[in-house]
This record gives C-alpha cells, sequence and structure tokens, in this order.
C-alpha cells in the first residue's frame, strides 16, 4: 500500500521560512517523478496548483510565483521529497500536498499560514 505523509507545516510571519517533507511508503522517489502542490479554500485537491516537482533524473521546475524562494529536493536514502520554503508571503498561505499526481497518489496535506 502507498502512503505519503507530509510533515512541516505551521503558522509562520511574512518573511519567515519553513520546510516540508514528505515521507514515502510503498513507492520509491527515486523512480517517481513528483512534486508538491499547494490548495487554496474552495479549490479541490485534484485542482491544486502545481508548486514544484523534481523528476527521475533530479531535474526541478518551478512555477513562477516561487521567485527562487522555495527549493525542492529529494533524499533517496530516507525516501523523502522536501521543500524548502524561505520569504513567505501572505499568499502562501494554503494546504501544501506531496503528490505522484500522474497516478493519483496524494499525501494528506499540511497547512501552511503566513501572517502579515
Amino acid at each position: 500500500q502507498v502512503h505519503l505523509v507530509e510533515s512541516g507545516g505551521g503558522v509562520v510571519q511574512a518573511g519567515g521560512s519553513l520546510r516540508l517533507s514528505c515521507a514515502a511508503s510503498g513507492i520509491s522517489f527515486a523512480f517517481e517523478d513528483a512534486g508538491w502542490y499547494r490548495q487554496v479554500p474552495g479549490q479541490q485537491r485534484e485542482n491544486a496548483e502545481r508548486v514544484a516537482s523534481l523528476s527521475i533524473g533530479n531535474v526541478a521546475m518551478y512555477e513562477q510565483f516561487t521567485k527562487g524562494r522555495f527549493f525542492i529536493s529529494r533524499d533517496d536514502a530516507k525516501n523523502t521529497l522536501d521543500l524548502q520554503m524561505m520569504n513567505l508571503e501572505p499568499e502562501d498561505t494554503a494546504v501544501y500536498y506531496c503528490s505522484v499526481r500522474h497516478r493519483a497518489i496524494w499525501g494528506q496535506g499540511t497547512q501552511v499560514t503566513v501572517s502579515s
């Protein structure tokens, strides 16, 4: 059975940093294209916007709004996918999900709230 479990969310002031981590079981991130997505209120999880993704070949892609503030990485030994977020803005407030989207595999999400 496949599970993705996110951690690291919380409440932070604007300009602060958070590091999200996603631990996988039943799959290996080393052999999957995976990414981080975020869902705002009123949006269905499956329509969540991509934040960043990392291919099997370790090629990272970022959405423009990350503006060099976010960095995605993978630890193959720990089988985790991390998202380092810096200089957070109130607009970054959302539920963040780890996902292997093309296989419809999602974690339970972790709330990130940025106060102004």
